[in-house]
């Protein structure tokens, strides 16, 4: 069975997926943030331990 006919298969089945990010010490669902919090959302910048400075240090020595 393709994806698509899984997809189609179960399509009454399927639910949306709520975004909660933390905003100003707590938690809130992205649904309910007003147009410029969506945008400052979408601009930020996800940190990646992998890129870390400190940790490529840590792995040199």
């Amino acid at each position: 069975m393709t994806d698509l006919e899984i997809l189609n298969k179960y399509q009454n089945e399927r639910q949306t997926v709520e975004c909660w990010t933390r905003v100003m010490g707590y938690f809130r669902p992205f649904s309910h943030f007003n147009t410029g919090k969506k945008s400052e959302f979408k601009e930020r910048v996800w940190f990646v331990e992998s890129n870390c400075v400190s940790c490529e240090l840590k792995k040199a020595s």
